[in-house]
């Protein structure tokens, strides 16, 4: 790798990983279902717990000229992540020119359109299916 230029990424780099897999399948090897239960909400539990006292202090502040400037700000962060994440797949996805037609499509119309993004999962899915591509 030269300087300067940066591995192709993978979709593997979008999703959280398999620790929660892991964990689950770990605890169940080693004492049944209620060890899978355990280390599932040993995992799970903290930061579901931490979800739940942040969003609730947040809903606390709707007014307060804080939250509303940091709610603001973080408006274009999200835009900018959300978008990344769909460059990563599109460039590991769209390995010919009907992916990336179809990708285009896709993006268009849901930026176009309220349509639910599973159906646009589902046709793909069925294009997929079908041998298309």
């Amino acid at each position: 790798m030269t300087t300067g230029s940066s591995p192709t990424p993978s979709p593997s780099q979008l999703s959280p990983g398999p620790n929660v897999i892991i964990v689950t399948l770990v605890g169940y090897q080693v004492a049944g279902i209620s060890g899978a239960a355990v280390a599932t909400v040993a995992m799970c539990g903290p930061t579901c717990v931490l979800a739940f006292l942040v969003a609730r202090t947040w809903d606390r502040f709707k007014h307060a000229r804080w939250r509303i400037a940091m709610q603001a700000g973080l408006i274009p962060v999200s835009l900018g992540l959300i978008g990344a994440s769909a460059f990563v797949l599109a460039r590991v996805a769209d390995h010919n020119v009907y992916a990336g037609v179809i990708t285009a499509i896709a993006a268009t119309v849901g930026f176009a359109t309220r349509m639910n993004p599973l159906w646009m999962f589902a046709a793909a899915g069925l294009i997929g299916l079908s041998g298309w591509l």
